[in-house]
């Protein structure tokens, strides 16, 4: 008949651990000799590393490139993803900088354009993603298009305000409002200069 493992092993009261019950006397007075329990992560380190477990393992220490204080078993952690100083690269340029000035970096970098050679359009880098995997390779002319844009636009302000006189029709009327100034001019001159000219011949 097998024996349940209550009657085959006991709890030692100094580290919490199943002993075999026939050990337990010999155990607890070696345990509690050598061993002690860490305070702050509860493991059972021997009486002699008790000090070294401690500075090893919970000492706060300063990080190299932000000076924050932590314990030292998250300081690996907190240099590869946390810390502010720490380099990262940008998305978009790939330059090394602090991850505390990447965003600010990227909000620039991403509004750059670049040149698609598929399309022939000017793409921000942060939309070159998306504009590459829906672009048809269709080559656009981007200066083309955009005036065909505002002449559509035109087109369709045509309808609401009159359309501006053609140049020759501007210059047609500036020539007879010319003509009729000068022949007014003549006019005024051959009214005034013979009277001048008899009134200086009676003299």
């Amino acid at each position: 008949m097998a024996m349940t493992s209550d009657e085959t092993t006991k709890i030692c009261s100094h580290c919490d651990r199943a002993i075999p019950s026939s050990n337990i006397d010999l155990h607890f007075a070696h345990c509690s000799r050598n061993l002690e329990r860490c305070k702050v992560c509860g493991d059972m380190v021997p009486r002699k590393y008790a000090e070294e477990h401690f500075l090893n393992t919970h000492a706060p220490v300063a990080c190299s490139q932000c000076s924050e204080t932590m314990e030292r078993e998250i300081l690996a952690i907190h240099k590869g993803e946390k810390c502010p100083q720490r380099i990262v690269t940008c998305d978009f340029c790939e330059f090394p900088l602090p991850a505390v000035d990447l965003a600010e970096h990227q909000e620039v970098c991403g509004n750059r354009t670049e040149l698609c050679h598929l399309c022939n359009r000017y793409i921000r880098l942060r939309e070159r993603y998306n504009h590459e995997s829906r672009c048809t390779g269709v080559p656009e002319n981007t200066v083309g298009s955009s005036r065909n844009v505002r002449a559509a636009e035109s087109d369709q302000g045509a309808h609401r305000r009159p359309a501006p006189p053609p140049p020759n029709e501007f210059y047609r009327k500036r020539f007879l409002l010319t003509i009729a100034i000068t022949g007014i001019a003549v006019l005024l001159g051959s009214l005034f200069f013979p009277r001048k000219t008899e009134t200086s011949q009676v003299h």
